[in-house]
């Protein structure tokens, strides 16, 4: 075996893990149409990968080659979701099929079925709460059953083909996916547990700013409304003065409304833009979870 095209194509895969590095800092989905830009692009990404290590074969023998196509794709699949390892299969089937031969059909269907087969993996990680060991061992000894199986396609000269082959392509496989996959996962979870701990400390100060805020606001509001109370019992009922007293205590049990949701905000969320407006804080979606105040 070649081990010098060993490297370029682990360099090729650390790329990749790099390259996602960036996205998942880059693309963190806030909204439905966001979260459609990472995989859309992480998939287009690997699958620029998977070609690269199309051209970049690693001989084996002398005249056998096998490539490690099928580990970025497995990987992205099962890190990102089918959305993304369909973007990354359909350029690696692109490429695939333009280079033609008789063994394009089992190329191309080997990439789809790994898609297929990682996309069921992740479900299985996702109901088992984490990604672990045995959920990568079994994509890695799926992925070889897949292309065992695309070799078939061929018939007798496929079988002939595969058997020198299996080895070196069973010990890429579950390596390359195993390993990728625990990287690919802590960098996800790391990205994660930092998106976390700067929104515990956004929290934490919004929530600071808007008690001190509340405080203030409380004192000269009590003086407000023990005023038009005193007010409102030395106007005539039914005069056009006590209909704005009236309507000034309104006004000031609606600031003492807000000024409780202020003391109960429980989370940050931002209200919609309007105009030149920039985005602020929504007082009542961020308190929702809150008690209701006291009216």
């Amino acid at each position: 075996m070649d081990y010098h095209h060993v490297l370029e194509a682990a360099g090729v895969v650390v790329f990749g893990l790099v390259f996602y590095s960036y996205t998942v800092r880059w693309f963190h989905p806030k909204g439905r149409l966001e979260a459609w830009w990472r995989p859309v692009i992480t998939g287009l990404a690997f699958g620029v990968l998977a070609v690269v290590l199309m051209i970049s074969r690693i001989r084996v023998h002398e005249d056998l080659f096998i490539d490690a196509r099928v580990v970025p794709i497995a990987l992205i699949t099962l890190i990102e979701g089918w959305w993304a390892g369909l973007l990354a299969a359909i350029l690696a089937s692109v490429y695939r099929g333009w280079l033609a031969g008789t063994g394009a059909l089992a190329g191309v269907v080997g990439i789809l079925v790994t898609v297929a087969a990682a996309a069921l993996v992740r479900e299985w990680a996702r109901r088992a709460g984490r990604l672990r060991a045995h959920h990568a061992l079994v994509l890695g000894a799926a992925v070889f059953v897949v292309t065992f199986l695309s070799f078939l396609l061929l018939g007798a000269r496929g079988l002939e083909l595969f058997v020198p082959l299996a080895l070196p392509f069973l010990v890429m496989s579950v390596v390359g996916i195993v390993f990728g996959a625990f990287l690919f996962r802590d960098i996800v979870e790391s990205q994660a547990a930092e998106r976390d701990r700067r929104e515990a400390a956004e929290l934490r100060a919004v929530t600071s700013l808007a008690r001190a805020a509340a405080h203030e606001i409380n004192n000269p509001l009590m003086i407000v409304t023990g005023g038009l109370a005193i007010l409102a019992k030395r106007l005539a009922s039914g005069s056009e003065e006590a209909r704005w007293a009236e309507r000034a205590k309104e006004g000031a049990e609606r600031i003492r409304e807000i000024v409780g949701r202020m003391n109960e905000i429980t989370e940050v969320r931002e209200a919609p833009e309007q105009g030149m407006l920039p985005p602020m804080l929504d007082i009542r979606k961020s308190s929702e979870g809150a008690s209701s105040p006291p009216r």
